[in-house]
């Protein structure tokens, strides 16, 4: 494996006041090999970055083992600088910069050959399709574009381990999808990519194997396909309710039913899927909702089920004291 990191923990202590400290890494130990997009998927507070900061050298663990390559990350921490690129979670202050240089100032600061650099710069700005900002001054770009060109600096000379910290924030939905693309190619070209992130619809579609973590804890491990391995069986009937309706009486066939404002979301087994549709085209005819969905059970109901206190920072993950989730016996 490219990446191994092995019983890590580390507490940020109280200044100024005793105290036990904050517990953020409590025990984590996974792996990543090249050619993988590896996901640490959880809550802000989770202990994403700080695991991320300890891979690349910038914290000192205070228990357990990082490899990179083989090498003793921890140990070593100048190469654990030189084996990984970061894209911060704080947008790269570039004022003063056009993306160009900054891009190419990077990529020389790691080692890159200037020519070579140009090339890979000109790639990845046709990739992300940004070329329009390229001799603009970093101070006029939007937040998605320096998000842009925060991910071109990390990745115009990849290390052995590509940590990307929530790389998608602010840039809209059709560059998200380039900037996904261009992930895949860096592993592809034999990089371990670590990628931050707590927006769980995306983390299914981008990584090959995820940790989710909870409480500075691995909670869960594996692919999406194994983490939703328990829910194969059930599927997850999306109800709108037109303006001004309550939300319906759950039918006798739903397992879970959880009302929440202007939507309603049912869980039923895949078998009464044909009475789940019945049942919703009979609201929508009574105009009781506008419209529906039904779909098998995604990454972001066993993520749910897993982390004990899911906050709003979480696309569509709804704060846990706002809704009730109402069980219902099987039907017979």
């Amino acid at each position: 494996m490219l990446l191994e990191i092995h019983d890590i923990s580390k507490t940020y202590r109280k200044r100024y006041r005793r105290g036990a400290g904050v517990r953020a890494n409590d025990g984590i130990t996974l792996q990543a090999d090249a050619g993988e997009v590896y996901g640490l998927l959880g809550h802000n507070g989770a202990g994403k970055t700080t695991l991320a900061n300890q891979v690349v050298g910038l914290l000192k663990p205070d228990a357990g083992s990082i490899h990179i390559a083989g090498v003793d990350a921890v140990a070593d921490p100048a190469y654990a600088r030189q084996a990984c690129s970061l894209q911060p979670q704080a947008q790269l202050p570039i004022n003063g910069l056009k993306p160009r240089q900054a891009i190419d100032l990077i990529g020389q600061l790691r080692g890159g050959n200037k020519t070579a650099v140009e090339q890979r710069r000109d790639a990845l700005v046709e990739s992300l399709d940004i070329g329009e900002w390229l001799e603009m001054d970093g101070e006029k770009l939007s937040g998605g574009i320096k998000r842009l060109v925060s991910f071109a600096m990390a990745a115009v000379v990849p290390g052995r381990v590509v940590i990307l910290d929530e790389p998608t924030n602010d840039v809209d939905p059709v560059r998200r999808r380039l900037l996904w693309d261009t992930v895949r190619a860096i592993a592809d070209g034999g990089s371990t990519v670590l990628l931050v992130t707590h927006n769980v619809a995306e983390a299914e579609k981008a990584v090959d194997r995820l940790a989710i973590l909870d409480e500075g804890r691995v909670v869960a491990e594996g692919t999406p396909a194994q983490l939703k391995a328990g829910l194969e069986h059930e599927l997850k009937l999306e109800l709108t309710l037109e303006p001004g309706q309550a939300a319906p009486a759950a039918a006798s066939f739903v397992l879970r039913y959880l009302p929440n404002g202007t939507r309603a979301q049912a869980v039923v087994q895949a078998s009464h899927a044909a009475q789940a549709i019945d049942w919703a085209q009979a609201l929508r005819s009574s105009r009781t909702i506008g419209e529906f969905s039904l779909s098998p059970a995604s990454l972001e109901d066993v993520y749910v089920d897993l982390v004990s206190t899911p906050t709003n920072d979480a696309p569509g993950v709804a704060p846990a004291a706002s809704t009730e989730e109402v069980p219902h016996a099987r039907a017979a």
